[in-house]
């Protein structure tokens, strides 16, 4: 039992660090050293790169949780902790459906507005209704990365401390 809480915590760990170092690291030095090359294309050379990138992302994050979800249902047992199981099962699903929501919803409607632009998105007026969705829709995807996040960290906290009860 005690490897599978530690292999439990062993792909949170490894997710939320991937997650993290994505956004704070790799999504923003994308666009920022892309400008320096002052090409007008640079943000949509980033931007596909970025979106590769969250798409391992939101689609680890999603096969984690819902592995993590499984090994909870063939592990589970009776004792003390269990309202750290609960917040444990709510946060995993909570990741589970904002990395679907990420991947399958908002990721495929940013990339289906894209394909209807026939320029740069830098290129692409600011008060363009399609780069308003854009833009809000990128607002989105940053919120349930976030919130994916936050869900990771509290499962983690939440498995550790119920191994440590064991």
């Amino acid at each position: 039992m005690a490897i599978i809480n530690d292999l439990k915590l062993l792909l949170l760990a490894l997710w939320l660090g991937a997650a993290i170092l994505f956004s704070a690291v790799v999504a923003p030095s994308a666009f920022s050293v892309l400008k320096t090359f002052h090409l007008s294309n640079s943000s949509e050379i980033a931007g596909n790169i970025v979106n590769r990138v969250l798409s391992v992302i939101n689609t680890s994050g999603f096969i984690v949780s819902l592995l993590l979800l499984l090994l909870i249902v063939f592990t589970i047992k009776r004792g003390s902790g269990q309202w750290l199981l609960f917040v444990e099962i709510i946060s995993l699903a909570v990741v589970a459906i904002t990395t679907a929501i990420g991947q399958w919803v908002i990721a495929a409607k940013m990339h289906a507005l894209r394909a209807t632009m026939d320029l740069f998105i830098d290129q692409i007026p600011a008060d363009d209704l399609r780069r308003v969705a854009f833009n809000s829709l990128h607002g989105y995807s940053v919120a349930v990365l976030a919130i994916a996040m936050i869900a990771a960290l509290v499962a983690f906290l939440a498995a550790a401390h119920r191994a440590r009860l064991d």
